[in-house]
This record gives structure tokens, sequence and C-alpha cells, in this order.
């Protein structure tokens, strides 16, 4: 075989990538990644705030998380690292989903139940054992400070809140990709850093190799695009969306980070918390420090931006999200100096994921991830090389969609729920808690 030839390409490595690339390799099959930037993890999975929670409103959705879940709290198994390994850790800090009247926490409920999934109902006395510092009354609906009612002073309080003791976030995600990629090389997967895939290339309908910029042509029968924000142009390319009901449209996205009070600590006393009455998600943050992102509230304009996509932080939204945060954190109070990440997500039209083969034979897409899947990583490299497996076997997936057994919990994944030709689901949030 020359050394131009692969049983399977993968454009793009981030963790989604990376993920899909190592569950290749681990099939025996020899793969190459393609990635324009100059190292695993540099794209979109770099900013992601990798929060790990099960809090989805299908049941799809959560047995994925829920089986995802065990890939991090096994994460050196999975990767058979070794001991003195530098690997990215998972925090178990659990999370709490502030209970709103007719909220999220309602749809998420049958599903906990039917899986097994530990949850407690938090009362405002828990709360006050808890976290005493958070200002429980309600807020909503989400405002921006400069509507005349942000400072209302509030007299109702929330529910409560749905609290997942097994939830967490790793700490740094772009190391969870890069331990990815040294996994896949350990089994003799190679990768091509600072390189576009410039041309898709077919005969009759099924895909046979791509072209580079620089003019070298790769043969492949199989080709998997995960290229985040850039996953729309990497289609078009294919001629691979004629049929594609759900599109992808990069988003800009922006995180911050506020230092916590050190009397709060909430470094090591705190927990993500999905605040959709104030629309704002938080975790804790290395360095004491609280991560707070939005949750997309409508009061909030989405920016639709190009893939290539650079920005610096808008002081309209750090205020609004900071202030947000002060609204149930009082003590935290406002820093002088900026702190956060601006990045871009690929948003497919419901907030879900695209996992799914396409209507160009040999060509598979794990695209729209919306700034919520890095905490499936491992199963979904897991479901795609499942899925890539069957339809390359002859499996009609479009007829009768495959589903996936998680390897950890034995759950059944129905991977239908995440195809191309799906129509919007009402019950998606709409919305990422990170």
């Amino acid at each position: 075989m020359s050394a131009q030839s692969y049983d399977a390409v993968v454009i793009g490595s981030g963790v989604i990538g990376s993920s899909i690339t190592y569950e290749l390799g681990r099939r025996g099959l020899r793969t190459l990644t393609i990635d324009r930037n100059g190292g695993a993890g540099l794209g979109s999975t770099s900013f992601s705030s990798a929060i790990v929670r099960f809090t989805y409103s299908t049941y799809p959705g959560v047995a994925m998380s829920y089986e995802g879940l065990a890939y991090w709290q096994n994460w050196r198994e999975h990767l058979n690292a070794d001991d003195d390994d530098d690997l990215a850790k998972f925090h178990q800090c659990g999370m709490a989903t502030l209970k709103t009247t007719g909220g999220h926490h309602l749809k998420v409920l049958p599903h906990f139940d039917s899986i097994g999934i530990p949850y407690e109902h938090w009362d405002l006395e828990a709360f006050r054992e808890h976290l005493p510092e958070l200002d429980l009354r309600s807020f909503g609906p989400p405002k921006r400070p400069d509507d005349d009612d942000f400072w209302d002073d509030p007299t109702e309080l929330l529910e409560g809140a749905l609290f997942t003791p097994e939830a967490g976030y790793i700490s740094d995600p772009q190391l969870a990709a890069q331990n990815l990629y040294r996994a896949a090389t350990e089994l003799s997967c190679e990768f091509l850093f600072n390189t576009e895939v410039v041309s898709i290339i077919q005969n009759g309908g099924r895909i046979t190799g791509a072209q580079l910029a620089d003019g070298t042509t790769i043969s492949t029968p199989v080709i998997v695009n995960a290229a985040g924000p850039h996953s729309r142009v990497i289609n078009e390319m294919a001629g691979a969306m004629e049929d594609m009901s759900i599109g992808t449209t990069p988003l800009r996205q922006e995180v911050h980070h506020v230092p916590s009070p050190a009397e709060l600590d909430f470094e090591h006393r705190g927990f993500s918390i999905a605040d959709d009455d104030n629309g704002i998600y938080i975790r804790p943050d290395l360095g004491n420090n609280i991560l707070v992102g939005s949750t997309e509230p409508d009061c909030d304009p989405l920016h639709w931006v190009e893939p290539d996509y650079q920005g610096e932080i808008n002081a309209g939204q750090w205020e609004a999200q900071v202030l947000r945060l002060n609204r149930r954190l009082p003590s935290v109070g406002v820093p002088h100096h900026k702190r956060g990440i601006v990045g871009v997500y690929d948003v497919s039209d419901d907030w879900i994921p695209i996992y799914d083969r396409t209507c160009v034979d040999g060509f598979y897409v794990a695209i729209g991830t919306s700034g919520n899947q890095f905490k499936n990583a491992g199963i979904a490299g897991y479901c795609m090389s499942e899925l890539i497996a069957a339809v390359e076997s002859g499996w009609d997936h479009d007829t009768d969609p495959i589903s996936v057994t998680g390897p950890h919990t034995e759950l059944t994944i129905d991977m239908g729920n995440f195809r191309r030709t799906r129509t919007i689901n009402p019950d998606s949030s709409m919305s990422v808690h990170g």
C-alpha cells in the first residue's frame, strides 16, 4: 500500500475528530487525519467549557452523555496510557440545574428515571447547606443590563434545583484532544497539520480521495468530516448537502473567567450551575476562578460569523454575563480586567449534532456539535466507528438506523436521532449549558 493511500481520512483533529481517528485505529484501519491548525485540539475544542452533564431533552442525548461520562472516569484506561502520561483531568463537582416554572429539568427527569441516573432535588435549605452565598430569587426572564427592569428587586424565589452528583468538568479540553492524538499515533494513525483539503474526489458518487492545498492527492474510500466551524465548507466541497434537512452554521461565542473571592472558594466548594432563569451557566475554574457562559437567552443576539472568525471580548456581552453572575452570586463583584475566550461553535439548526453518513457513499459527518458535545467525545468516536463499519458493510442506515450499545453502560443509543435528514427537534433546548 502506497504512503498516499489510506482506509479512512478524517478532516479535523479536535476532540471529536481525534476520538474518531482513535476508534478507527483501534479497529485496525490505516487512517490519516488532516487539520488546518498546527496541532490537535487547537480549534473549537480549545474554546469549550468542557462541562460533563446529562441534562439533555431526548433519551438518546441523555444516554449518550451518560455513557460519555464513563470514558472520562476511565480516561487513562481508555487511552491505554502510561501512569506518568499527562492526561486531562475530570473534576467531579456535580451540577445543579436551577428549577424554573415549566423549565428544562422537567424534560430530563423522565430520562434520568428510565436510565437510572442519580439525582437529588435540592430545596432552598439544601442550597443553604451547600452554597449559602447563592441568591435564589427569580430574576427571569433573562434581561440585558441596559433593560430598565434588569435591576428590579424580585420577591419570588426559585423552586430549587435538580442536582446530579456525577457531573463535572474537564479542566483542559485541549489536552484531552492531544491525549487522543497521542493514543492514536501509538496505533500508527497518521496526522497532517497546517494542511487544508481543497477538493473531495469521487467516482460514480463514491468517495475515492481528497486533494490537498499543496497538490498532494490522497486515496481513500472513506472520508469523515469533523471540521467543526468549517463543516459546511467541506460538505459543499463533497456535494453532500443535497438531502440534508439540518444545516450547520458558525456561531460566535465567548465565555468569561471571573476571580472568585477567597472566602467563597468556588474552585473547591462550587459546582456547575445551569441558570436558565438568569441566562447563564457557570462552573468552577482552576485557580479559584468562575467560568461563566451564556445559555443563549432570547434577549441576547446571536452572531453568525465566517468559519475563520477571530474576535476579542465584546464589552456588552462581558457586562451582561458578569452582571448576571453577580445577581446570582453577589459577593463576586465585577473585576476591572476582562478575561475570557472568544471562539466559534459549529451550530446545527436544532443544536443537536449530526452523526451520520451522507448521500455521497463513503462520506460521513460528525458535525453541528454546537458547543455541547465535548463531553461525548469518547462515545461519539465509538458510535461513528460503529456506523462507518456497518454502512461500509452494506447496512442501509437511512432506512433502518443503527443502534449502538454503550460499551460501559450497555445503554442503547439510537443513531437515528442524529441523522442529517431529521426534522428539527421541538424538544431541543436550542441552547448550550456547556
